[in-house]
């Protein structure tokens, strides 16, 4: 599955051209490797981090959704890691 759709379905990003713009930004990251093209493969396991909302989120693929449906069904698609940071560095609170 393309990242741009990954990140809509499992709602943390409103729309794909949002998701699209993120990744051009050249600050998001797939299993540490900078992420060049929106059309880059997502898999089960990966690791994605991206800024989001003043904070660095890191989340594990659980899961391939096959629509953008209810939070609870996109939720179930990944885990947030505890590497998860506020962009500023502080820790982030508990």
């Amino acid at each position: 599955m393309r990242i741009d759709r990954y990140l809509h379905c499992i709602r943390l990003i409103k729309s794909r051209t949002q998701a699209q713009a993120l990744i051009e930004e050249g600050r998001t990251r797939i299993d540490g490797k900078r992420v060049e093209k929106v059309s880059e493969p997502v898999r089960v396991g990966s690791t994605i981090a991206l800024p989001l909302r003043g904070e660095v989120r890191v989340l594990r693929v659980l899961a391939l959704p096959t629509r953008r449906g209810p939070a609870p069904e996109a939720r179930a698609c990944y885990e947030e890691l505890p590497e998860s940071r506020p962009v500023d560095g502080t820790e982030r609170p508990q």
